[in-house]
This record gives structure tokens, sequence and C-alpha cells, in this order.
């Protein structure tokens, strides 16, 4: 769409929170977004006390906004979503209300919504713009346009199994690392080395800068997980969708130790078996099944 003066829509959204990821990659790819707001949440010592899950809030620069056009678009993409079967139960309408705002800094406005968050029993994740003191180890997270700011439930469930699981001076490989939280939470409980990899550009900048903040050393690179080396790894973060985990199984084996232990999450509830019967035919230990909301994420050894 053509943008001569600044002027602010605000697109809501009415979907499911379990496909929020997908309709916020959707949004950035396709309009001109300054920022994005899935939940609007309020917090008391750091705890959620209310929040609003069903509607995306989307802020889009723009001229002019076709209204019909915009709906239409993302009916197709829903549909697109549905056949793609990459969710079994309702997506939400995805039905969009369209809303002319006054001059706003969105970019800004949306860090508002987002404080400093206990994803785990050491771990609280703080934004670079907010302040926390506590006895936690606080990992500082700018997520700039990579996704990951911890707050997700397939991140908590990583992060809590890596804290139950992990051995001292553990060397760790994180598979589609986004913003960089896992590693980083990795380091700051006490492994020695991480290696993480993405396909995307944009999140290994945002990873790298992000580390840093924390003062953390991590290699960073834009690849996959065929790339790493073979038996290296104590313990595996593989948080990405249930196919793809499927599909990299025996990479993400290969780069496993005798008696590492990998963290498979991004799995939604009834996604789970194509998951189980990729640890099976990899012959991979299953330790345990966790569960948070409507994710599950496995945890999975190599003893052979």
């Amino acid at each position: 769409m053509p943008i001569t003066d600044k002027t602010f829509w605000e697109f809501d959204i009415e979907i499911n929170p379990i496909c929020a990821d997908v309709v916020c990659d959707i949004v950035q790819s396709e309009f001109d977004c300054e920022g994005i707001v899935t939940a609007e949440e309020k917090y008391k010592n750091l705890e959620l006390i209310e929040t609003t899950e069903n509607v995306l809030k989307a802020y889009i620069v723009a001229d002019t906004v076709d209204f019909d056009e915009v709906k239409n678009f993302f009916k197709m993409k829903r549909q697109e979503i549905i056949e793609k079967e990459i969710f079994n139960c309702d997506i939400g309408s995805w039905n969009v209300s369209i809303h002319k705002q006054e001059i706003v800094d969105w970019s800004k406005k949306w860090k508002e919504h987002w404080k400093p968050t206990k994803i785990s029993e050491n771990i609280v994740i703080c934004p670079s713009w907010e302040k926390y003191n506590g006895n936690e180890i606080i990992v500082t997270i700018d997520p700039g346009n990579a996704f990951g700011t911890g707050t997700h439930a397939t991140t908590q469930l990583c992060v809590n199994a890596f804290e139950k699981y992990m051995n001292k001076n553990s060397v760790v490989a994180d598979i589609g690392t986004g913003s960089g939280i896992l590693s980083i939470c990795a380091m700051k409980l006490g492994s020695v080395y991480a290696d993480a990899v993405d396909t995307d550009d944009t999140a290994i900048e945002t990873a790298k800068i992000n580390a840093y903040a924390n003062n953390v050393k991590i290699n960073f690179e834009t690849a996959t997980s065929d790339i790493l080396p073979t038996e290296k790894y104590d313990f595996v973060f593989a948080n990405i969708l249930h196919n793809v985990l499927a599909q990299i199984m025996p990479d993400l084996k290969r780069i496993m130790k005798k008696g590492a232990k990998i963290v498979l999450s991004g799995i939604l509830e009834g996604k789970e078996g194509v998951v189980l019967e990729a640890i099976k035919n990899n012959n991979l230990n299953l330790v345990e099944e966790m569960h948070q909301k409507e994710w599950i994420a496995f945890v999975a050894s190599k003893e052979e």
C-alpha cells in the first residue's frame, strides 16, 4: 500500500492465541507494521492478573486502507493455514476490524504491554527497556523483528526442561534460536559453550545483540542443524513446529553425545504423534512429556 503522510491504522484480528506467531509473521511480511500486541496484559508482582488473548492488534502505516481488500486477504491466509494442517483446532475467525489512529509511535507503544516475566524457577525475562530487581537470574531481551519474548509456553517448557535435566558445564545447541533466549538462558544457568542456528538472518542479528546485552558468548550461525558437528552436545534445544522436528530428527540425534538430552518443543496437542514416531524411529528414549496450555514438549535422551 502506498505511504505518504504517516497515517496509522489499527487492525484488530480475531484469532485463537495458538496461531499468534503465524499471524504476526503474515502481518510483518505483508504490511508496513510498526508494532504488534498479541495480548494486553496486566501484571502484579511478576504474576499475570489479566489478559485479552483472543484479539491480535497490529499497528500499520499506510496512506489509505481498502477495508474489503484487507479483510479478504486475511480470509484467504486463514484458508491457506487450514489447508496446510499446521493446527488441528479452531484457529479463530481472523475477522478484522480496522480503525484509524492518532499519530503515535506504535513501535514504542506496544512495549507498554510487555513487563518482566518469571518463566521458570530461576529465570526472569526482562525487556531491555524495563528494570527488575530480584534474586532470580535476569535475562534481558529486545526481540527486535525476531519472535521470542520468552513469555510463550513453548519457550518456558524448554527452559524448565533444561533446569531439570542440565549437567554442569553443558555444551548446548539451540536449533531455531529466534531471538536467542534459550541459548542465553543456558549460558546464564552454567553452560560453558553454545552453538545457535536459525534460517533467518534478522533473527541471528537480533540474537547477537541480545547475547551481548547479557554478557554471554554464543556462536550464532544463519544455518540449519545439519552444519553442526557430530556428537558434540550435552543438551539440545529444538523449539520448532512438529513437522520440522520430525523431518530433522536424524540430524538432531547425530549432534547429541551419548547420554545427551534434547527438548523438543513447539508441538500442539493433537500433533504429538508425528514427533513421538520420529523419536521412536531414531532410537531415542522418551524421558518426559511436558504440558503447558495447549502445547507439548518432549524430553528425550540418546543412550546408544
